[in-house]
């Protein structure tokens, strides 16, 4: 088998972009710091405890049920008393500017590949590699480009969050009941008017879900990236493990698992919510007929 210097030509690829596009680099580092930094200014400014009662009515708006708040409630408290309130801030903070770049990007994209079968099948093998990639390989090129600190930590945070964005916006969209769709088509609906009324909200539980799926993503690779000075939590957590601090480390952790669990319960009871209420409002009352000149949601909820 002939040998292929592949090493020699990914050193080649990345020398070029860092040699002609590092100006673009620079900004987009500076653009990068500066949302973290703004949206950790967002949470850090209040109160903690302001900030925990907040966090606390959040859980309550979205399950609509005291025993979730509680939960958060007890759970965030235990996260100030274990004075880990400033890193988990920091990875909240990183946690939701990669969550909301990567969500800009990948519905969109999820929305391209569902109304054309060829951008799908050029899409599939990438988001494919993209997931099978090992999480530690997606820091190393955000090293090379943007150096030690928070932004790698937050480009490929982003890079990693991607991917189950655009599969369940795709598969949501795609699994929209074809003879709606058809009754949008027979109204004189236009293919944006169908997309915007009709297939993106009966899409919308998938879509959350999908939504809630890259927030967990991003959490879980934040902690990976305090490897090259991400901070928050995830430096929390290298530091015990290069000290062998055991209390510290498992504090740290502790702290990493109640953000999550909070994270994903708010977020997938937000989709559930929004999924219940968009099926009763889609669901024909007993004898409806729809009347010609009504637009297809129109004479569904009529």
């Amino acid at each position: 088998m002939p040998e292929l210097p592949v090493d020699a030509w990914v050193e080649r690829a990345v020398q070029f972009l860092l040699d002609n596009f590092s100006g673009v680099f620079d900004v987009a580092s500076k653009l990068i710091l500066q949302l973290v930094n703004a949206s950790y200014f967002l949470l850090i400014s209040p109160h903690p405890l302001v900030l925990l009662a907040c966090f606390t009515a959040l859980a309550w708006a979205a399950a609509r049920r005291w025993q979730p708040a509680l939960i958060a409630c007890l759970g965030l408290l235990l996260i100030q008393s274990m004075a880990m309130w400033t890193e988990t801030m920091q990875t909240l903070a990183v946690v939701i500017v990669a969550a909301v770049v990567a969500l800009i990007v990948g519905i969109p994209v999820g929305i391209a590949a569902a109304g054309s079968t060829r951008v799908s099948v050029a899409v599939r093998p990438v988001l494919d590699f993209m997931q099978t990639l090992p999480v530690f390989v997606y820091l190393l090129p955000a090293v090379f480009f943007f150096g030690i600190g928070v932004v790698p930590g937050v480009v490929a945070t982003t890079v990693f969050a991607i991917p189950p964005a655009v599969r369940l916006t795709e598969l949501g969209i795609r699994q929209v009941d074809s003879e709606v769709i058809e009754a949008a088509q027979a109204f004189g609906s236009r293919s944006r008017q169908i997309l915007r009324d009709v297939q993106l909200p009966l899409a919308m539980p998938t879509i959350m879900a999908g939504v809630n799926q890259v927030i967990m993503m991003a959490l879980s690779m934040v902690v990976i990236a305090g490897m090259v000075g991400g901070g928050g939590l995830g430096a929390v957590v290298v530091e015990a493990v290069t000290r062998l601090d055991i209390g510290r480390g498992f504090e740290g952790g502790l702290s990493v698992v109640i953000l999550a669990i909070y994270l994903d319960r708010v977020s997938a009871a937000f989709g559930e919510r929004r999924g219940r209420s968009r099926r009763l409002r889609t669901r024909p009352p007993a004898g409806t007929v729809p009347t010609r000149g009504e637009g297809p949601l129109e004479s569904l909820t009529r």
